[in-house]
C-alpha cells in the first residue's frame, strides 16, 4: 500500500552495567488429558515463588485449536491478582499488563487454561503436533540485576484447593471474531477456499507439524515433540516420570550455550528427522545436557565390598580425577557429647591427633587399598573435596581449621584458621563442615559450620574475599540463613554454589560471584534434615537424616533434575540400612556412593542399565558381546525361579554376566587368532595339491622352495603381493565371476551349520584328481 517499511529494532550499547535485567517465565501444563466431546476441562498450574522480587509487563497465552481462554494470576494471602486474560486464539503477541503487578517470595503464580473437546472422537493430549494440544502462559518480567534469573518455569499444579477460589472470569471465553481467526499462526490456519493443491499443502503442512519460527517456545514445544521417548510417554501414560522426563528436556534445551545458534539451524533445516538427529546427537557430545532422566533410577551395587571396611566414623567422600573413591574417616576417635563445652573448644586434645592415616583412596569396583595418607594430623574429620590439580581439602571441626594436601605430601599445603580456637571473624572458624574449589578460578569456598551460620569465599592462595549469610531466624527460614551449612555441591557450568542447609532441610543454591541467593530446593520427603548435596552435569544428588519421632519421611537418597529441582529418583540399601548417612559423592557415570557416620560403612549405587551392562558404550565387536551376555544371563535367570531373594539375584546376575562376558571374549579371540592359520593351511595344502599333480614325485622337492616364497609375500617380504583371484583364476576352469570381496563388517556370532561360509568359492572348481600315494 506504499507504505514505508518502519518495521525493526534499534540496539543501544552501553558500557554501563544496567541496574535491572529481564527475563520470562514460562508456566506450562504437562500432563492435560481433553476427553472427545467434553465442553468444559481445565488445565490448572501453579507454583510458590521463592527466589527475590520480579515485576511483570508483559504476558502472552498459548493454545492451539481447542483452547478457549488463558488466564494467569499472582496470589498473595488469598488475593487474587489478574496478570493476564486473553483468548489463544488470536494473533499471538505479547500484551502489557494493565496494571503493574510485583511478585515476591512466598508469592504463589497460578494460570488456568480452558479447553473444550467438543468435535474431537479421541483423547487430545499435551505435545506438539496440531492435532495435540499446548496450555502455556508466558510472563515477561524484570529484576534488580543483582538478583536477576533470565528464565523460570513452573510445570506443576502445587495446589489444587487453590483454584477453587480462582475468580469466575477465568472460566469465561474470550469471544473471537471470525476474521481474527484467520490471522492466527502456523497449525491454527484453516482453508476454507482455494484450489486443491492449496488444500494439499495446507494439510501437508499440518502432518509435517510445521514449526512457529519465529518463536523461541515454540522452538521448545516443537523439539519435545519431536523425542517420542518424551513426549509419546506421557502421551499414552501421562506419570509424575514423563513430567520430569519432559521438564528435563526443556531445561536441557534452554540451558544450551549455543541456544541461538540452534535456533538458526533449527529454522534452516528442512526435516524435522534432522532436527531431531542432530539434538540427539548434541545430547552425545555434550555431557552436562545428555541426560534422559526420565526413567532413571540406580540401586545397590551388592558386589561391593565397602560396607565390610573396618573404619572409623565416616565423615567426607569424594572421587580423583581416575574415580577412584577417597575416604575421610575419624579412625579410633569419636564425636559424642563430650568432645566440646558450651564454647566449642575441643576437650579432648589429651588424646593427642588420630594415629590412623584418615585418608584412605579405594578401587572403585572391588575398594581395593589404592594410598592412605592423613596420620597424626587431624583430630575430628568432617568435610572432603578434591580439586583439579588431585590436591584434598579437608575440614577438622575439632582444630577449626581447613587445609589443602598434595595427594603425596604429608605436611599440609595451605592451612587456614587457627589450630583449637573457634570464632567468626576472617581468621577464625567455628566447626567448618565443608570445602569447595572452583576449577575455574581457583577461589575456596567453606562452609563454617555448626557454630556459625555463613559460607566464607577465599583467594586461591587463602585471602579473605567476601562472606554471606546469617543465622536462621524464628519462624520459616529465610534465603540466605542457615541452620549448620553442612554440604557443599559446586556447579561451575552455571557459577553457582549449592548448599545443604542441614537443619532447615533444604538446598539452597547461590551465585558464586556475589554470594546472591537464586533459588531453594525443599521437598517434603526430605523431612526435616538433608546432610549432603553432590552434583553432576545435569543432576543433584542428596541424603537426608532420620526422621524425629512420629513423622514418616525414611532416611534415603534422593536423585534430582538440576535445572527444576524436581526429585526424579530416590534409593535405599538392599544390604545393611542408612542410619545417618553423612555425604554423598557420585561420578558422570551416576555411580553414586555414601558413606555413614554411625553404620561407618560406605554403599556403592549405580544405574540399573549399568549394573546389567547396558549402558556401556564401546564400538565394534565389543557392543555386541555385551549385548549377547546380557541375552544370554536373561535367559538363565528366567530358567531359574527358585530364589526370591533380591540381593541373591542381582549377585547372581552379576557373577553370570562377568563370566558370560569373560568366556566370550576368550572364544572371541580364540576365534580370530585360528582363521588366518586355516586359511594359510588351506592355501598351501591346495599349492602342494597342485604341485604334486603337475610334477609328480618331484613336487615335493619343488613345492617347498615355491611354498616359501608365497609364505614369504604373505608375510610382507617378497617383492610382490599375493593376490587370490588372480591365483584361482590362473587355473584352467576356475572363473572369477562370482569371487566377492571377503565383508569386514565381521560378527562374533558364531554360524549355524547350514550357511555359507568363506570358504565356499573354493567348492566350485574341479574336484581334484586323486592325489598320488607317496612312498
Amino acid at each position: 500500500d506504499k507504505h514505508k517499511d518502519c518495521s525493526g529494532v534499534t540496539l543501544h550499547l552501553t558500557h554501563q552495567k544496567q541496574p535491572l535485567i529481564a527475563g520470562m517465565y514460562l508456566m506450562m501444563s504437562v500432563n492435560t488429558v481433553i476427553p472427545p466431546g467434553e465442553k468444559v476441562v481445565d488445565a490448572d498450574i501453579a507454583c510458590h515463588y521463592k527466589r527475590f522480587p520480579m515485576h511483570l509487563f508483559a504476558y502472552r497465552v498459548h493454545t492451539h485449536r481447542l483452547g478457549k481462554v488463558v488466564s494467569g494470576y499472582r496470589v498473595r494471602n488469598g488475593q487474587w491478582t489478574l496478570i493476564g486474560r486473553q483468548s489463544p486464539q488470536l494473533p499471538q503477541a505479547f500484551y502489557p499488563v494493565e496494571r503493574p503487578v510485583d511478585v515476591s517470595y512466598d508469592d504463589t503464580l497460578a494460570a488456568r487454561c480452558v479447553f473444550s473437546g467438543e468435535g474431537r472422537t479421541t483423547e487430545t493430549h499435551i505435545g506438539g503436533t496440531a492435532n495435540d494440544e499446548m496450555c502455556n502462559f508466558y510472563i515477561m518480567y524484570y529484576m534488580e540485576a543483582k538478583h536477576a534469573v533470565s528464565y523460570m518455569t513452573c510445570t506443576q499444579n502445587a495446589n489444587p484447593e487453590l483454584f477453587r477460589n480462582i475468580p469466575q472470569e477465568a472460566n469465561v471465553p474470550v469471544q473471537v471474531m471470525s476474521d481474527m481467526l484467520k490471522m492466527t499462526h502456523g497449525h491454527h490456519e484453516e482453508t476454507k477456499d482455494g484450489d486443491k493443491s492449496s488444500l494439499l499443502q495446507q494439510a501437508k503442512k499440518e502432518e509435517e507439524e510445521i514449526l512457529e519460527q519465529s518463536d523461541f517456545y515454540s522452538l521448545l514445544s516443537k523439539l519435545l515433540g519431536e523425542r517420542e521417548d518424551v513426549v509419546h510417554v506421557y502421551k499414552h501414560n501421562p506419570t509424575e516420570k514423563a513430567e520430569s522426563d519432559l521438564v528435563a528436556e526443556i531445561a536441557n534445551v534452554v540451558q544450551k550455550k549455543d541456544l541461538a545458534r540452534e535456533i538458526t539451524n533449527h529454522e534452516e533445516r528442512d526435516s524435522t528427522n534432522l532436527v531431531r538427529d542432530r539434538i540427539q546427537s548434541e545430547h552425545d557430545e555434550e555431557s552436562w545436557e545428555k541426560e534422559h532422566t526420565g526413567d532413571f533410577h540406580i540401586e545397590e551395587a551388592v558386589g561391593w565390598p565397602g560396607l565390610d571396611l573396618k573404619l572409623g566414623q565416616i565423615s567426607g567422600l569424594a572421587l580423583d580425577a581416575e574415580n577412584n573413591l577417597v575416604i575421610f574417616h575419624r579412625g579410633d576417635h569419636v564425636w559424642d557429647e563430650n568432645s566440646f563445652d558450651n564454647t566449642f573448644v575441643y576437650q579432648q586434645r589429651g588424646l593427642g591427633p588420630i594415629e590412623q592415616n584418615t585418608i584412605l583412596v579405594l578401587h572403585p569396583s572391588n575398594a581395593k587399598l589404592l594410598h592412605s595418607l592423613g596420620k597424626s594430623l587431624f583430630y575430628l574429620p568432617h568435610g572432603l573435596s578434591i580439586d583439579k590439580n588431585g590436591n584434598y581439602w579437608v575440614t577438622d571441626v575439632a582444630l577449626h581449621q581447613v587445609f589443602k594436601l598434595g595427594p603425596d605430601k604429608k605436611e599440609p599445603l595451605l592451612t587456614l584458621g587457627v589450630a583449637l580456637q573457634p570464632g567468626s571473624d576472617k581468621n577464625h572458624f567455628c566447626q567448618p563442615t565443608d570445602v569447595a574449589v572452583d576449577p575455574n578460578t581457583g577461589s575456596i569456598y567453606v562452609s563454617d559450620g555448626y557454630c556459625n551460620s555463613r559460607i566464607i569465599q577465599f583467594s586461591p592462595n587463602g585471602l579473605y574475599v567476601m562472606q554471606w549469610g546469617e543465622e536462621t531466624s524464628l519462624g520459616r527460614a529465610k534465603p540466605g540463613q542457615f541452620h549448620i551449612p553442612h554440604s557443599l555441591a559446586l556447579i561451575p557450568h552455571f557459577s553457582q554454589l549449592c548448599v545443604a542447609d542441614r537443619e532447615n532441610g533444604r538446598i539452597q543454591c547461590f551465585r558464586l560471584e556475589t554470594g546472591e541467593f537464586i533459588r531453594e530446593i525443599k521437598h517434603k520427603s526430605f523431612g526435616r534434615k538433608l546432610f549432603a548435596v553432590s552434583y553432576v552435569p545435569g543432576l543433584l544428588f542428596a541424603v537426608n537424616g532420620m526422621p524425629y519421632p512420629g513423622e514418616a519421611e525414611p532416611v534415603q537418597g534422593f536423585v534430582m533434575n538440576f535445572s527444576t529441582g524436581e526429585i526424579i529418583d530416590t534409593f535405599i540399601p538392599l544390604r545393611k540400612s542408612f542410619e545417618m548417612p553423612h555425604d554423598v559423592v557420585a561420578s558422570e557415570d551416576k555411580t553414586v556412593f555414601v558413606g555413614d557416620v554411625h553404620a561407618r560403612a560406605v554403599w556403592k549405587f549405580a544405574p540399573t542399565e549399568k549394573m546389567e551392562h547396558r549402558s556401556v558404550k564401546k564400538a565394534g565387536i565389543e557392543v555386541q558381546e555385551i549385548k549377547e551376555s546380557g541375552t544370554i544371563v536373561e535367559g538363565r535367570l528366567k530358567n531359574n525361579p527358585e530364589s526370591t531373594d533380591p540381593v541373591k539375584k542381582q549377585e547372581k546376575q552379576h557373577l553370570v554376566q562377568q563370566h558370560t562376558s569373560t568366556g566370550i571374549s576368550f572364544v572371541l579371540i580364540t576365534t580370530l587368532l585360528i582363521i588366518p592359520v586355516v586359511v594359510l593351511l588351506s592355501i598351501l595344502l591346495f599349492i602342494r595339491w597342485r604341485k604334486t599333480a603337475v610334477y609328480g614325485g618331484d613336487g615335493e622337492h619343488k613345492l617347498d622352495s615355491s611354498s616359501g616364497r608365497i609364505l614369504g609375500r604373505v608375510r610382507g617380504k617378497g617383492s610382490g603381493g599375493l593376490n587370490l583371484g588372480n591365483f584361482f583364476a590362473s587355473h584352467k576352469s576356475y572363473s572369477r565371476k562370482g569371487f566377492d570381496r571377503v565383508s569386514t563388517e565381521g560378527s562374533d556370532q558364531e554360524k549355524d551349520e547350514d550357511e555359507g561360509t568363506d570358504s565356499e568359492e573354493e567348492c566350485s572348481a574341479p574336484p581334484a584328481p586323486p592325489a598320488p600315494s607317496s612312498s
